[in-house]
């Protein structure tokens, strides 16, 4: 038992580094899955359902967040009234998407090959609209203040100023996170930019359409597939080790993330996921 208790521990460590993160979660999950020799459906479940613990770890730390736009459902304060409203109509779309391919994604697409290929073509999509969005001036300045719970009026504002239409493009793009290696945060986040939004805004909004979305899978998932987690070496003391490590990690990527990425831009993130993919591919 005690080799499956420091596997979990290694998936909840790289679940919380990398959930939050434009690099994917999932994929770097099935790669260290695959290394690790572990490929059976409890482990596919388990990789899943171990984002339970990063989408807590975003409940509690945008807890004021969260709270704020409560309080401002019950008052009907038009800005919070919108923001779900969009935060609504962007997860949407990944409820059909995920019923009608999941299984397939599962039996598919969750190899090394598949996951180099997005993580490449994520990194290259990453840097046009980067430098897209670069040329039009929409860039943050070096010096950014706080984002996250703390995050200034204008952000806020600029988050409830979203339209339909973009959140609804968002939601769309989000399906495309279902492809193990092209990562949520990733595609929720190029979209948000390529909607004009800062890139402070976007990982605001990304991170806040996190919780619902992982949340649903982890339940849908962990609800169909939980007694073949628990059947396996480990079981429910695995499952615990990977939860609270991926929380506890990834609280402290969401604080660095927020912070660092108004700065630098994505551009780094974009050039890790095509040296990963690229080396994954040459020793495929």
């Amino acid at each position: 038992m005690a080799s499956w208790i420091g596997i979990a521990l290694l998936l909840g460590l790289v679940e919380g580094l990398t959930e939050f993160l434009p690099v994917s979660s999932t994929g770097h999950l099935v790669l260290l899955s695959r290394w690790l020799g572990h490929v059976t459906d409890a482990d596919k479940t388990l990789d899943v359902v171990i984002q339970a613990g990063a989408v807590l770890a975003a409940a509690i730390y945008f807890r004021k967040r969260l709270a704020a736009l409560a309080r401002g459902l019950l008052r009907r304060d038009e800005a919070s009234l919108r923001l779900l409203l969009r935060l609504g109509v962007a997860f949407v779309p990944v409820l059909p998407a995920g019923l009608l391919v999941g299984k397939l994604v599962k039996e598919r697409l969750f190899g090394p090959v598949p996951v180099a290929g997005a993580l490449v073509v994520g990194g290259i999509l990453m840097i046009v609209v980067e430098r897209w969005q670069t040329r039009r001036g929409r860039v943050q300045p070096a010096a950014t203040p706080p984002a996250g719970p703390e995050a200034p009026t204008t952000e806020r504002d600029e988050l409830a100023g979203l339209t339909l239409t973009h959140a609804a493009l968002i939601g769309l793009a989000q399906c495309l996170s279902l492809w193990p290696g092209a990562s949520r945060a990733m595609v929720t986040i190029v979209a948000g930019r390529a909607c004009g939004l800062s890139t402070r805004a976007a990982a605001e909004f990304s991170f806040l359409l996190a919780i619902p979305t992982l949340g649903a899978a982890t339940s849908y998932d962990f609800a169909k597939h939980a007694h073949e987690i628990f059947a396996a070496p480990g079981g429910a003391t695995s499952l615990v080790v990977g939860l609270v490590t991926a929380f506890a990690v990834a609280w402290l990527v969401i604080a660095a993330f927020l912070r660092y990425v108004g700065r630098l831009g994505l551009v780094p993130f974009a050039l890790y996921r095509i040296v990963l993919g690229a080396l994954v591919l040459l020793l495929a």
